[in-house]
C-alpha cells in the first residue's frame, strides 16, 4: 500500500486529503542538483510545537509549519508567515505628507464624482495642523492645488477647490500619478509619510496606457519612499491594473461597487497613514540543500539562488498580513532534524528609527510512523494554506467568469467546497465554516449574474475575496 493511501485510511477515508490539502506526500527522489557553492547555515533542533516567533519590534512575526514531522522520501508542506503591525498609542499619530489623486473623467459625472468630491471634503475634516494634503484631479489634463499645511486658513481653501473640480476628457491616470508625486517630493520637509491615494472608475485611455508602463510608475513612487494607495469606483476599472499599484506602490488595494462609500475608505487610508509603523518591508524565505520552493501564493516573487524574497506593504499600526509559501521538502533518514526554511523580516521600524532585521528556522523531523505525521498536523496552518489555495482558484474562476465561461468558473468554487470540506476533517467544522458560506454565496453571486454590469462586479468581487484569503488582510479594503 503506497504512503498516500494510507494517510487517507488514517484520516478517515476522505479520498483527496493529500492532494486537496497539501499534506505531506512521498514521491520519487528529485533529480540530482548541482551542488550550491555556499554553506548551509547552522540550524537550531526545532522547537516542540510547528510554530515559531521572532523578536519583538514594530512588526512582530510569528511562523508555523503544516507539519513539523514529515515522512522519509519527497513532501509537500507549507510554511505560514503572520506579521502584524505594533500597537501605539493615539498620541503617537504622526503627521503625513498626502496627495488626493481623483478621477473626474466623463464617465465620473454624475453621482461618482459628487460622491468623491463629498469624500474629499470629509478628508480635509481630518486633518492635522501638522498634515499636509495636495489635491490632485484629471481627465485628459491634470490640475493641482499645491501641497498645504492643512491649517484652518488651509482646510478652507482646499474645501473651495474641491467644490470647483468637474467632469471632463478621458482617463489619463499616469499624468495624475506624476503630478501627485511631484506635489509629494515639492513639500516634503521633516516629514517622514508620504502617501498618494489614488482613486479611478475607469481605464487609462489617455497618457501612459499600459500595464507595464503605469506599474513602472508604482515602483518609482515607492523608491522615491511614496506609498500608493488604489481605490477603484464602479464596474468598468482594471482591477488588475489597481491591484498592482498599490501591490508595487506598497499600499493598500480597494473595490467600491457604490462611489457613496468613499469617505470610508478614504479615512481608512489616512489612518493607516498617519499610523505607520513599518516603511520598505521584505520577507525572505532560505532554502536550505533539500529544499526547493513550490510557490508563494498570492504574492509576487523573486527567487536568487536559495534565497526567495517577497516585498510587503508599508505597515500601520495593528495591520495584519499573512504569506503562504508552498516547498518540497526531500530527506530519508529517519529522525533527523530537516532544516525546511529560513524566514527572515527586514524592515525601517518607524518606531525606533532604524533598520531591523528578524529572522528564524523552521524545522521537521523525518518519520518512518504515518500516524505521527498527521498526529502532529498544525491545524491553524494547514486551515491558512487552503485558504490560500481557495484563493488561487476563485482568482481562476473570475477569470473564467469575465470570459463568459460561466459553468468553468462555477467548477473551480465547487473544488474549493470540496477543499474546505476536506480541511474539516484536520482542523474541524468551525474552523472553515466561514470559508464554506463564502464560498457557497459566491457560486450564488455567479448563478444569478446575467448582465454585463453584474458580471463585471461578480468578478471584482472575488479578486477581493482571493487577495484576503491569500493573505493581504490589512491591505485590501
Amino acid at each position: 500500500m503506497n504512503r498516500t493511501v494510507l494517510f487517507l485510511s488514517l484520516a478517515g477515508g476522505l479520498a483527496l486529503t493529500a492532494l486537496v490539502l497539501g499534506l505531506p506526500h512521498v514521491g520519487s527522489p528529485p533529480p540530482a542538483v548541482v551542488p550550491r557553492v555556499t554553506e548551509p547555515a547552522v540550524v537550531p533542533p526545532p522547537p516542540p510545537s510547528s510554530v515559531v516567533t521572532g523578536a519583538p519590534g514594530s512588526i512582530s512575526l510569528t511562523s508555523r509549519l503544516s507539519h513539523p514531522y514529515i515522512p522519509a522520501g519527497t513532501s509537500e508542506v507549507f510554511a505560514t508567515v503572520d506579521l502584524a503591525g505594533a500597537e501605539v498609542p493615539g498620541a503617537m499619530r504622526s503627521p503625513v505628507n498626502l496627495a488626493l489623486v481623483i478621477d473626474r473623467s466623463g464617465s465620473m459625472s454624475g453621482y461618482k464624482l459628487a460622491q468623491a468630491k463629498q469624500a474629499a471634503r470629509h478628508l480635509v475634516t481630518l486633518l492635522r495642523n501638522e498634515d499636509r494634503l495636495a489635491i490632485v484631479h484629471y481627465g485628459s489634463d491634470v490640475k493641482s492645488l499645491p501641497s498645504l499645511a492643512a491649517t484652518p486658513g488651509n482646510r478652507e481653501r482646499m474645501l473651495q477647490y474641491i467644490d470647483g473640480i468637474w467632469d471632463e476628457g478621458g482617463t489619463n491616470i499616469s499624468a495624475g500619478l506624476s503630478a501627485g508625486r511631484f506635489q509629494l517630493t515639492s513639500a516634503q520637509g521633516g516629514h517622514t509619510i508620504h502617501r498618494l491615494i489614488l482613486m479611478s472608475d475607469g481605464q487609462p485611455t489617455e497618457g501612459i496606457t499600459d500595464d507595464e508602463g503605469l506599474t513602472q510608475q508604482a515602483r518609482e513612487l515607492r523608491a522615491a519612499g511614496i506609498t500608493l494607495s488604489a481605490i477603484g469606483v464602479g464596474t468598468d476599472f482594471n482591477e488588475d491594473l489597481m491591484q498592482g499599484f498599490a501591490e508595487y506602490g506598497a499600499g493598500a488595494y480597494g473595490f467600491l461597487e457604490d462611489a457613496g462609500q468613499l469617505a470610508t475608505l478614504f479615512q481608512k487610508d489616512l489612518q493607516q497613514a498617519t499610523t505607520s509603523v513599518a516603511h520598505h518591508v521584505t520577507l525572505n524565505f532560505t532554502l536550505p540543500p533539500g529544499t526547493s520552493l513550490g510557490e508563494v501564493l498570492g504574492y509576487r516573487a523573486t527567487q536568487s539562488g536559495d534565497t526567495v524574497q517577497v516585498a510587503l506593504p508599508d505597515f500601520s499600526s495593528g495591520q495584519v498580513e499573512r504569506v503562504v509559501v508552498r516547498l518540497n521538502v526531500t530527506d530519508t533518514t529517519v529522525g533527523r532534524t530537516v532544516p525546511v526554511t529560513g524566514v527572515r523580516l527586514a524592515y525601517t521600524d518607524l518606531i525606533r528609527n532604524a533598520a531591523v532585521q528578524n529572522g528564524i528556522w523552521l524545522s521537521a523531523v523525518v518519520t518512518d510512523r504515518d500516524e505521527e505525521v498527521l498526529a502532529r498536523q498544525d491545524k491553524e496552518a494547514t486551515v491558512y494554506a487552503a485558504r490560500a489555495r481557495g484563493a488561487a482558484n476563485m482568482q481562476r474562476a473570475a477569470e473564467a467568469l469575465r470570459e463568459g465561461r460561466k459553468d468553468e468558473a462555477k467548477g473551480y468554487l465547487q473544488q474549493n467546497q470540496a477543499l474546505f470540506h476536506e480541511t474539516s476533517a484536520v482542523a474541524g467544522a468551525a474552523a472553515v465554516a466561514a470559508d464554506m458560506a463564502e464560498q457557497q454565496a459566491t457560486l450564488d453571486e455567479y448563478d444569478s449574474a446575467d448582465s454585463e454590469e453584474a458580471t463585471r462586479a461578480a468578478v471584482k468581487k472575488s479578486k477581493v475575496k482571493a487577495l484576503k484569503s491569500f493573505g493581504k488582510m490589512g491591505s485590501t479594503y
